[in-house]
């Protein structure tokens, strides 16, 4: 649950290496979260595609403080702070496309100049086992692109700082990045090792049987990232250690929507060591789906505001929205997939022999599928988006429902919980409507808030949406 701020700062890294296509499979698709920039910052991404302190000066940051204990009915900012939201959002936005376009004008370029066809030859010159050469020219390949990216990602990071959204040390964002880089290596060696293999073996119908094997991939990264790549980036404990209360809280909440959910899958993210901003959030599927709340968010929201937020995450548990959007990424990927089979046919057939291409099992022609999934990527972000705004909105509605009769006051709780949201995290009071078809995964923050104060259909003898 995100005020979302339409991500700019927070997608640099990732987007080197097309995230949606690959990065999807480890960071991307690690959680669902009421806030939007969250979950990517619990991954530290840049996502994460950013960014903070349990002593930040927001006005909001104690819940003694009136925002938190007023019944707003519009979202508002003092004049100080509605000016830093918007110079951060404009800033974050202009980022965010500069950082597209150059991340495929960096791809064309290094394929114009023919240093992709060299680093291939390299490889190509140091073994004439395809494993050997692989392992020489992805990382190569793809750590060459996160160094020329790097500058945007230190930018995102400074803007966090700047804003004081982020108290993270340079020292610690970078042995994060290192780490992600890492990932992005590691993973994308092993689909780029079987993506050509399979080109090889298949060259006409290589993106059908490529799309056969991420998917059980992809599914096996998102069920361990909860106890494998989430720990690499911030330190979880069991809900219950410090957190009695509300742990009964949560229990008896859960009761009442009817889907009980066990003490042993609610965690307290240590968040307060890298941020400022607040969160929480559902990841992992099976038996490693779990429900995380960001230290911040306990001591910067009321009890009842926090109790809401968790109300939010159930509905996504209830609803069924991780399966969900899994779902969406698989029928994506076998979309894209082809799309980018028809693409790369298409651009090596009339730029191949320039940028030095003998064919799409040449190695060199990662590079040009980098492109491609970059551009689709780019042009499908709105779809997406859509899809995660629609799941987003029926979690407020959950929550707000789930927490009626429990909570005195539900919606005014909620949208309290909303403007505690918006001042701390400096979501902008008014995006424009193309950046938020474009960019933003969760509705306006001031919508939302709206929302849950207007929302009452017991009032009216209306039947609510999901907890009867």
């Amino acid at each position: 649950m995100n005020c979302d701020k339409a991500n700019g700062a927070s997608q640099l890294g990732l987007r080197t290496f097309a995230a949606r296509w690959l990065l999807v499979l480890t960071l991307a698709l690690m959680g669902s979260d009421w806030t939007a920039r969250g979950a990517q910052q619990s991954s530290s991404p840049d996502a994460g595609v950013s960014v903070q302190g349990a002593t930040g000066t927001s006005p909001a940051s104690s819940p003694a403080e009136p925002a938190t204990k007023t019944t707003p009915d519009a979202y508002r900012l003092p004049h100080d702070r509605y000016e830093k939201a918007v110079a951060l959002a404009r800033r974050e936005n202009v980022l965010y496309f500069v950082s597209t376009g150059w991340g495929i004008l960096v791809l064309i370029l290094l394929l114009w100049i023919g240093v992709v066809a060299k680093l291939r030859d390299l490889a190509e010159r140091a073994s004439s086992n395809r494993f050997v050469q692989s392992l020489l020219f992805t990382p190569g390949l793809l750590l060459l692109l996160a160094l020329l990216h790097l500058p945007l990602a230190i930018y995102g990071h400074q803007l966090t700082l700047r804003y004081e959204l982020s108290i993270q040390g340079w020292d610690s964002w970078l042995r994060d990045w290192c780490k992600r880089e890492l990932l992005v290596v590691a993973v994308g060696f092993l689909l780029v090792w079987i993506l050509f293999a399979v080109i090889r073996w298949k060259p006409r119908a290589w993106w059908l049987y490529f799309w056969f094997a991420v998917v059980p991939i992809a599914l096996f990264i998102f069920f361990i990232s909860p106890w494998l790549i989430d720990p690499m980036f911030n330190t979880f404990r069991p809900l219950q250690e410090k957190q009695a209360a509300l742990v009964d809280a949560i229990g008896e909440l859960t009761r009442h929507a009817g889907v009980p959910i066990s003490v042993n899958r609610m965690f307290l993210m240590e968040a307060s060591t890298k941020t400022n901003e607040i969160n929480a959030y559902v990841t992992g599927f099976g038996s490693s789906k779990r429900v995380v709340i960001w230290d911040t968010t306990i001591q910067k929201a009321s009890p009842d505001e926090v109790l809401y937020i968790v109300g939010h995450e159930l509905g996504h548990y209830v609803l069924g929205h991780i399966w969900k959007g899994f779902m969406f990424f698989v029928v994506g990927a076998f979309f894209g997939l082809y799309a980018a089979f028809c693409l790369l046919r298409w651009l090596l057939g009339k730029w191949g022999s320039v940028w030095g291409i003998r064919g799409q099992e040449d190695w060199a022609a990662l590079a040009v599928l980098l492109l491609i999934m970059n551009v689709l990527d780019f042009v499908a972000t709105p779809i997406g988006n859509g899809f995660s705004r629609m799941q987003e909105h029926q979690a407020d509605v959950y929550g707000l429902e789930v927490t009626h009769g429990l909570i005195p006051h539900s919606g005014e709780v909620a949208a309290g919980a909303f403007q505690v949201l918006g001042d701390i995290d400096l979501a902008d009071p008014k995006p424009s409507k193309f950046i938020t078809f474009w960019l933003y995964s969760h509705p306006p923050l001031g919508e939302r808030l709206v929302f849950a104060h207007s929302y009452d259909p017991w009032s009216k003898g209306e039947a609510p949406q999901f907890v009867k």
